[in-house]
């Protein structure tokens, strides 16, 4: 099994380890000090030994940050993480805070502290530090950086993990390393910059054609990394993950230097030098400014290159999704023999997780499997534990939100299932969500608009009851890669067009608290919408992912006939593409799941 199901959370931990951390922060002449989620790269997911924020609070959630003061503490969570926080950390020393409804400057002058809140530059950006130091001019608090206080009293801390990088073919990659390497300097040169500075490790691995095993669930290689103009990299990660082939494959233009070595090299580099102030640890920027080199404030030059994949990595990805398909429905149809019965959700994420091993192609799971059955589907991110493992029970909603990292290509998806009869509120509910999704998935619009603009399409049937949901309604996805890619996004905060080649989800939903929840999603990869009309410059969305929707939850009325429409047309092609792929059982139940309505 890839999954484990122990609980990594230890709130009972959580006082003790406040307590060493104020007895540092005494000794430090501080008031309070930050602790975020983020490690020295900026991704979402990070290594064991850099989990300092589950550490020190016991909460594993995959965004937030944590600021302890003399006098208390505030685990800053979005709204994916508001009831998940609440059973993992020990709520007597640890307040949850709505973030970013309440910002963290907000909630340190309503403390009325007054002091040094110290902390570590590697782990924030230049961008989060002024901010927070704009909100909070003319208070009593100043900020200062300074050697990372958990790092202090984290006395068993684990190591820095060291796995083998490996080679991802062209045949996959669609371009050469060498050939990205040329197009990424050419645009640094064309800005007149004479290098980037790149601490995305899946920025750094599209770049060199590489993947690794650093960071769980996500193939890539922790690295910092230097491209210059012509093309050159100097690359630091550990000289023990890359054997000399890898090195042969990376060339003579790719330096390997061990990760010590990267800021003082910083220091001898020569300006402009582009730094991305979303991603770049300001201790980068420091680096740079103490040794007199000249900045250029810019995006990381891999994001958009990477976001927009070519034709190859397309349809790589598209048969990685049949490949899934096929796997999921044999999921499905077992799933629909079997439940309730003895069944917990442990056992229908190991199910899962077989159906996919039969492939004989699977690499990993692209994130723990979410497996929520009952009152535990509303609890966004939740994990099922051996402490948390529930039977699913007859009149219950199931939802299982899973994916998988083939070597050609990342998958996502998320079913919701009936458990016998959920009633009709359930239902109801249940294809407002469904309607949303479909709505985005036959979403036409001019080129030029961002997510934030699309995002309410997926809410509009929710907002009519006056429900919505507490996430952004899709995330960018790599090619074998991370399965939660930047910049691309739908979401109210998404500012960047979207454009041909960038695969997204598309995932409205709904939670009831103490009750159910509710999710579907595919994965779409936006493209050239067909000429329309007087033929304007419009994009569309092709659909990645192929498992039928439960027809036992959908209130046909409740649809319109385009609505029925689009939904027999997908189940049709499902039926279509993924019917010759699976055995003669699931596909008796195929047939049967993806009638017309």
């Amino acid at each position: 099994m890839f999954q484990s199901f122990d609980n990594p959370a230890s709130p009972e931990e959580g006082p003790g380890r406040l307590a060493a951390l104020r007895q540092v922060m005494a000794a430090e002449g501080l008031r309070g000090f930050i602790v975020p989620r983020a490690d020295a790269h900026q991704g979402e997911y990070v290594a064991d030994c850099d989990a300092r924020l589950a550490w020190l609070t016991g909460f594993t959630g995959s965004a937030g940050f944590c600021v302890a003061l003399t006098d208390r503490a505030g685990v800053f969570i979005d709204g994916r993480y508001r009831t998940q926080v609440k059973d993992q950390v020990d709520l007597a020393h640890f307040t949850p805070v709505p973030w970013p409804e309440i910002q963290a400057a907000e909630w340190i002058r309503s403390a009325a502290v007054a002091g040094v809140i110290g902390f570590d530059p590697w782990l924030h950006t230049r961008d989060e530090i002024h901010r927070l130091e704009r909100a909070l001019e003319g208070s009593a608090v100043t900020l200062r950086p300074c050697g990372n206080l958990i790092d202090q009293i984290w006395v068993d801390r684990p190591g820095a993990p060291c796995v083998a990088a490996f080679a991802h073919p062209e045949a996959l990659a669609g371009e050469g390393a060498a050939d990205k390497r040329r197009r990424i300097g050419a645009a640094l040169a064309a800005r007149g910059e004479a290098a980037a500075v790149v601490t995305l490790p899946d920025s750094i691995c599209w770049l060199l054609n590489i993947r690794g095993g650093d960071v769980p669930r996500n193939p890539v290689v922790q690295a910092f990394a230097v491209i210059f103009a012509d093309g050159r990299v100097s690359l630091f990660a550990e000289p023990a993950k890359f054997d000399p082939e890898l090195l042969a494959m990376l060339g003579p233009e790719v330096t390997l230097r061990p990760p010590a070595t990267f800021a003082p090299a910083l220091r001898l580099l020569s300006g402009p030098v582009r730094l991305d102030p979303g991603s770049a640890p300001l201790a980068v920027w420091s680096e740079l400014a103490e040794a007199g080199i000249a900045v250029s404030a810019g995006p990381d030059p891999c994001l958009l290159p990477k976001a927009r994949k070519n034709a190859t990595e397309i349809a790589a990805t598209a048969e990685a999704h049949l490949r899934d398909g096929a796997a999921i429905c044999e999921f499905l149809c077992w799933l629909d023999a079997n439940a309730p019965g003895d069944l917990t959700e442990i056992a229908v994420v190991k199910a899962l997780e077989g159906f996919r091993r039969a492939t004989n192609l699977l690499h990993d799971i692209s994130f723990d499997t979410i497996c929520g059955a009952g009152s535990d589907g509303a609890i966004i991110h939740y994990r099922v534990t051996e402490e948390t493992d529930r039977a699913l029970r007859d009149g219950e909603l199931l939802l299982v939100d899973s994916g998988a990292q083939y070597l050609d290509g990342t998958t996502d998806i998320t079913r919701t299932i009936a458990i016998g009869d959920p009633g009709d509120e359930a239902r109801s509910c249940y294809t407002a969500v469904l309607r949303g999704m479909i709505a985005v998935s036959t979403a036409r619009w001019p080129r030029g608009l961002a997510g934030r603009d699309l995002d309410p399409l997926a809410r509009q049937f929710l907002w009519t009851r006056g429900l919505d949901y507490n996430h952004g309604t899709g995330h960018g996805v790599g090619a074998f890669l991370s399965v939660h890619e930047g910049p691309q996004r739908i979401s109210r905060i998404s500012e960047v067009p979207l454009e041909p080649g960038m695969i997204l989800s598309n995932e409205p939903g709904y939670y009831r608290e103490g009750a159910f929840g509710i999710r579907l999603e595919n994965l779409i990869v936006v493209t050239e919408a067909p000429a329309l009309g007087d033929n304007r410059d419009q994009l569309c969305f092709d659909t990645l992912t192929w498992a039928p929707f439960d027809r036992r939850l959908i209130h046909k009325a409740q649809m319109s006939a385009d609505e029925r429409a689009w939904l027999d047309q997908y189940h049709a092609r499902v039926l279509a593409l993924i019917g010759p792929r699976v055995t003669a059982p699931t596909r008796a139940w195929l047939e049967a799941a993806c009638a017309a309505l």
